[in-house]
Formats: structure tokens, sequence, C-alpha cells
């Protein structure tokens, strides 16, 4: 009997934000308006649709702009915008987990996000540096104490780099060891895209385990079957999270024995293809529930 992998998610997940109710906080208390209901929500669809380590849901903003709202040196636009140099002074997330961490089981992992200081640099608008390695590895030194900050809150930590498959950097290992090197929980490493060009590359992260959009990409199989014997575990996507279509639980048991085939036992998760922020709410718990039924079927 295979060992069972755990159930996770990348990061978001879709919520309904009354905007409205928000603003009239605000305008009521003179106080920012209290997020929970919100996470609590994300939290709670996660729990019951059986996922085993679960995230706060992302409900905030896009993930870039949560960590630029809680850095000095950057602003919120249109897009966020870096006017000075980046730097760390208070949590980011903290309090959003330790929230998270009075609501859910005691059986349930929770799981910290980071986001990768390299897809921070090419998604911000920079206004002061005008060099996008530099902006990179400041926004690393700052991305690093936040990781720090929420390692006793958390099971584990991913790193989201969905741009190394678009655009990476000769210096993309130094970023993510700069971010990582004083952490000793386990490490997870998020490349959503076609990252065949990159395998090798990905292989000698310094991270724990490797997550990637297996469900939309499963040429990513044969392109890891070259490195028989990888050095990494491996959360493997089993659902997408561009399309509204709902995967059958049959199909994703077919996707799941693939996967066995190519990396064995270094498979320790399965998961959504990436985030599910996008993808209708119904539909989102709706997958992430087909994805147990497959689960138990192969695992107990």
């Amino acid at each position: 009997m295979r060992a069972a992998p755990t159930l996770t998610v990348i990061g978001s997940y879709p919520v309904n934000i009354q905007n409205q109710c928000l603003m009239q906080t605000y305008f009521d208390t003179l106080t920012q308006p209290s997020w929970q209901t919100y996470i609590a929500n994300a939290v709670n669809e996660m729990v019951d649709a059986g996922i085993h380590l679960i995230s706060d849901g992302q409900t905030r903003d896009p993930f870039v702009t949560i960590f630029a709202r809680g850095l000095k040196g950057c602003r919120i636009r249109d897009r966020p915008e870096v006017i000075d140099r980046i730097t760390y002074t208070h949590p980011i997330t903290c309090d959003d987990l330790r929230y998270v961490r009075t609501i859910i089981p005691k059986e349930t992992q929770l799981l910290g996000l980071i986001v990768g200081p390299h897809t921070f640099s090419e998604t911000v608008s920079d206004l002061y540096y005008n060099d996008k390695e530099k902006l990179a590895f400041d926004a690393a030194e700052a991305l690093a104490k936040e990781a720090k900050a929420i390692a006793p809150y958390v099971d584990i930590i991913s790193i989201d780099e969905p741009y190394f498959s678009t655009s990476f950097p000769p210096y993309a290992k130094d970023l993510i060891e700069r971010v990582v090197s004083k952490i000793d929980i386990p490490l997870r490493l998020h490349v959503c895209g076609d990252v065949s060009k990159i395998t090798s590359e990905l292989l000698d992260m310094p991270v724990d385990i490797l997550s990637h959009e297996f469900k939309a990409t499963p040429r990513l199989f044969d392109c890891f079957k070259e490195y028989p014997e990888p050095n990494k575990k491996f959360c493997i996507g089993c659902i997408r999270s561009d399309t509204d279509t709902i995967e059958t639980t049959e199909d994703i048991i077919m996707h799941i024995e693939k996967a066995y085939d190519v990396f064995g036992d270094s498979i320790v998760q399965l998961s959504p293809d990436c985030g599910l922020r996008l993808v209708p709410k119904n539909i989102a718990k709706e997958k992430l529930k087909q994805l147990r039924y497959a689960w138990e079927q192969l695992f107990i």
C-alpha cells in the first residue's frame, strides 16, 4: 500500500467580497474593517472539501499586492508601485495565519505563502531602482523576514514563482536561497506554466518540494522522467485552475496513477494546478471534492 500523499492547495480561493459593507464599516468606525469573515469562508470551504493542508485563501488582494501593501517602499495604484528602497518593517500575513489556526481542526495543517522575489520584481511598476535584479534581491531580503515571521504558525511554507516559467533569471537560485536560508520547516516552490526548459534548474532549488501544473501541462511528466532519481519531493497538480470544467473522479485517478508511474514515492502532495481564485466558488469546491474522492479511492 502506498503512503497517502497530503491533499493541499496552492494558495488562493474564491470568496464573494462585499465591498460596500467593507466601505461602510470603514466610514462608520474609521478603522480598517475585519477580513476574518472572508478568511473563514475560504478556510471552511477547503476544510469541508476534505483538504488536509489549507491556506488562508489569499482573500485580501491579488497575491503580489498583499505583500506590496505591507512593504516599505511600495504603494498601491492600478498596480503595485515601487517608489523607494524595499524594506521590511512588520509582519504582513501573521495575523491572518494566527486567526486561521483558531478556526481549523487540530488535524488540519496550515500552509504559509510567500510571493517569489522574481515574480514580485516582474509584476510591480518600478519607479525607483531601474534595475530588476537589485529590486528582486531587496524584495528577497524583505520576504525572508516575512518567511521567518510566519514559520512558527505554519506547517510548511510555499514560495510562489509563476514568472520562472516565462523569464528564468540567472540568479534565480540565489533569490530563493536568500528567502529560505533561515527557515527550518519544510519548503515548497510552486511554478505554474510550462517549466520544461528549466527542469534541471528547478531540481537544484534549495527547497524540499516542487509543485507544478501537471494537469494543464501533462508533457511535464516526460520532462521529469529524464531525471529518474530526483532529489526532490513533488506536489502534483491534479485539477485545472484555468477552466470551470469539473474533473471526474475517474479522470483524476488516471492522472494520479500516471504521476506515480513517473515519480513513485517522491509524490507527497496532490493539489490543484494553481490558485483557484478565478474559478466560481461553487465550482472550486466541487473540484476539491472530486480530488478528495479520487484520493479516498486510491489510498483508503
